[in-house]
């Protein structure tokens, strides 16, 4: 698929003035110099926007980033901003004059409908429905496809818009349902779109085959994986049992590999071993397109670097209560309730030439490859130097982001630093299948089957205390592109619960602890708010999060989240406006804003 997406910016030059937009503005006048639709009405013209289509998925690129008013990191497919940094797993950073739109994100009090992120977000989700619309739509006219290459192509068209609309719903809620017979877009978010996306799922599951020969096109267990995460949205928990059950002793990844976990978690952030058999679907990146930007090199993230060993930006820290999660106990366990009560220890406040030690406690090795911090090796960048790495470490705390930043070692291959800031090739994971067996165990500690579920955990556990999961010291630290040592970086504990445990505690402790589970695993990915959210209980995490957060940075203080308000965004006012006439609009904003 990288081959193909390496096509992309021509095909996509050519195709988008068709395909482009779906917010009123730009559909209701006409394109100057927009193709004929006769002209796309075959074999190569469909194909053409089908993969205009899946370029949609970096969210920055082939008009998007234009889209978005050039801030293309507010429409990051990682959801970084909406999900992480919403959600308490990082602060913004960078300082307070920086990203000003980013600041009601950590800050849910300030978030206002106003936000000029919001209105990227939502339009970049809608480029993406749109492109799908017109696959489906310019398919219907093409003569010259067979049977079954018109059922696939029309597959992966609706899997992909109802991965734009899962990323719609989950923010939003209740937003307009648009497809390829929609003719007036003018259209209320009066009616619960999940029915659709489960039938666009279901539909991809039934016409996609297991394996493609492009690795980045979607495929039948990825549609599956989806419609089982649609569903544990949605709580239709025997319904969700039934496909991941399927998913999990059948599936395959687009290569035709059996899924599993990787046997090092940091497998699933390095360039040189994508596509494993962890992964379910990814964003396909490219560092070298020969188009001096990095949209297709997840330019989304381009902010989120530490900002002295890279060009930009100091955006994206992690929080001291994500740090605190990998805390273990005695026993190699999490503390699910009382992690911030066992502190790791930081250098917040002291200064790179003053010495410090970093923490000699037990901890998950997970967190080492999810946050930088001092004292211990930062990939191969060498040993994290803290404070001189953190722009403000006052407003933001001490840490550094690590998933979404390249080898220094392969650089050259991997990276790409033909822009202001940095992107690089590591593929972005939308679904792996360490998620996939989380979804799976609340599915089953829902349903009581609490012995199945404790079995998905201790997976992931046992996989996070292989050895070839634990971060080591350099051999040589003025070499840390070298050879590693056989010393551990850190005094790293972490076992599987023991059997039986999730039936002796019941279902209210082994939801706590695959909720928290997902929290090690999936830190940093852009999950934690639509988590939180889904469970009901993000006014209780959030507030004991800024009450924590608050005595230890400046940025959080006066932060609260509101219940029955901000479990959702508000719809973008820009969206309502270009809906009103005669003061009334189609687009109802969401409760209490």
């Amino acid at each position: 698929m990288k081959n193909i997406m390496n096509l992309v910016k021509i095909l996509v030059a050519a195709t988008v003035l068709l395909v482009i937009g779906c917010t009123k503005e730009l559909l209701e006048k006409p394109v100057q110099g927009a193709l004929n639709e006769s002209i796309l009405t075959s074999r190569e013209g469909v194909n053409a926007l089908l993969i205009g289509a899946y370029a949609a998925l970096d969210g920055v690129s082939s008009g998007t980033d234009a889209l978005a008013g050039g801030s293309g990191w507010s429409a990051s497919p990682s959801n970084f901003l909406q999900g992480s940094i919403a959600g308490g797993e990082a602060h913004k950073g960078a300082g307070g004059g920086s990203e000003i739109p980013m600041i009601p994100y950590q800050r849910w009090n300030a978030m206002d409908p106003s936000n000029s992120y919001l209105n990227n977000k939502w339009r970049s989700c809608y480029e993406g429905v749109n492109r799908a619309n017109s696959v489906i739509r310019i398919l219907s006219k093409a003569t010259d496809l067979s049977p079954e290459e018109r059922s696939t192509i029309e597959a992966q068209a609706r899997f992909l818009r109802s991965h734009f609309y899962f990323d719609l719903k989950k923010n939003w809620n209740m937003v307009p349902w648009v497809d390829e017979n929609t003719t007036d877009y003018n259209v209320p978010n009066d009616q619960d779109i999940w029915p659709m996306i489960e039938a666009d799922f279901t539909f991809a599951m039934n016409n996609l085959p297991e394996s493609w020969t492009e690795i980045g096109r979607a495929n039948k267990w990825a549609a599956a994986s989806y419609l089982g995460k649609a569903l544990v949205y949605q709580q239709k928990w025997p319904e969700a049992k039934l496909i991941f059950d399927q998913v999990i002793t059948q599936g395959k990844n687009s290569k035709g590999i059996n899924y599993d976990l990787t046997k090092a978690f940091q497998d699933n952030f390095d360039a040189a071993t994508e596509n494993n058999e962890e992964s379910v679907f990814v964003v396909q990146m490219t560092p070298n397109l020969g188009t001096n930007d990095v949209s297709n090199s997840n330019g989304g993230d381009l902010l989120n670097y530490p900002v002295t060993i890279f060009s930009c930006c100091g955006i994206y820290i992690p929080s001291q209560d994500l740090v605190n999660s990998f805390r273990t106990n005695g026993q190699g366990l999490p503390y699910l309730d009382e992690y911030n009560r066992h502190p790791v220890k930081s250098d917040q406040g002291i200064n790179s030439d003053q010495p410090f030690i970093p923490d000699t406690g037990p901890l998950d090795p997970r967190l080492d490859w999810t946050v930088g911090r001092r004292g211990v090796p930062y990939l191969d960048w060498g040993v994290h130097q803290g404070k001189a790495w953190i722009r403000d470490q006052a407003e933001a705390g001490p840490y550094s982001p690590v998933k979404n930043v390249h080898r220094q070692a392969t650089q050259g291959q991997h990276g790409n630093y033909t822009s202001w800031a940095p992107g690089n090739a590591i593929n972005l994971n939308l679904i792996r299948f360490a998620d996939v067996l989380l979804l799976a165990a609340e599915t089953e500690a829902q349903l009581g089957n609490l012995g199945i579920a404790e079995q998905y955990v201790n997976r992931l556990r046992q996989r996070a205390a292989n050895p070839e999961s634990v971060v080591y010291t350099y051999a040589n630290d003025a070499d840390p592109t070298g050879p590693r040592s056989t010393t551990p970086a850190a005094n790293y504990q972490v076992s599987p619960y023991p059997a039986g445990t999730f039936a002796v505690q019941g279902k209210p402790f082994a939801l706590k602890a695959i909720y928290h589970e997902r929290k090690l695993e999936l830190g940093l990915e852009g999950h934690r708010y639509y988590d939180i959210s889904r469970w009901g209980i993000a006014d209780q995490v959030l507030a004991a999060y800024y009450r924590y957060e608050a005595d230890l940075t400046t940025d959080l203080v006066g932060a609260f989240f509101t219940k029955n308000k901000n479990e959702y965004y508000p719809i973008p006012q820009a969206q309502i406006d270009l809906t009103t006439s005669g003061g009334v609009s189609k687009l109802t904003q969401n409760p209490n804003y």
